[in-house]
């Protein structure tokens, strides 16, 4: 005895299944990541000052910031350079964060522009010296304290 096998799916049932897809995908919302929440939060500080001259990087380097401790991050900045680091939480995450920028020393160099809100600030800094120099970031005590993500995009002119 022979038996024909029918196949499983049929080019209607086909349909069937890529169309609930489809209705799932447009009715679900999306959430972003908070890695893409802090990098939009700190993509737009950066848009407004591109108006004032400033070239940024593209890409916004992301990490994570504990509650305990904070960040230190190497820049590579370069004399006759005016630099404008724009580091960001997401701004739903109720976290507050400050930093600045160290020179060779440790010591403290540049301007900070603390956002309003808390979620941000601005560091603008024209070094004397080309080299290495640190970057550094740590919640407040004047938000919530939590791990989140956050993100740095750098610009000079």
């Amino acid at each position: 005895m022979t038996r024909s096998f029918s196949p499983l799916l049929t080019s209607r049932s086909v349909f069937t299944i890529l169309a609930a897809f489809f209705v799932l995908a447009l009715t679900s919302p999306v959430t972003a990541a908070p890695e893409d929440d802090a990098e939009d939060a700190a993509q737009a500080m950066a848009r407004d000052l591109e108006k004032e001259g400033y070239i940024f990087r593209a890409e916004a380097w992301t990490g994570e910031i504990g509650k305990e401790i904070g960040k230190a991050v190497k820049m590579q900045l370069f004399k006759g350079n005016e630099y404008c680091i724009g580091v960001a939480v997401p701004r739903k995450a109720g976290v507050h964060i400050s930093g600045s920028v160290l020179d060779f020393a440790g010591q403290p160099v540049g301007e900070i522009q603390p956002v309003l809100e808390g979620w941000g600030f601005l560091l603008f800094f024209k070094p004397k010296k080309t080299g290495v120099y640190v970057v550094t970031i740590h919640q407040t005590e004047a938000g919530k304290q939590k791990n989140t993500a956050f993100a740095i995009i750098t610009g000079y002119k």
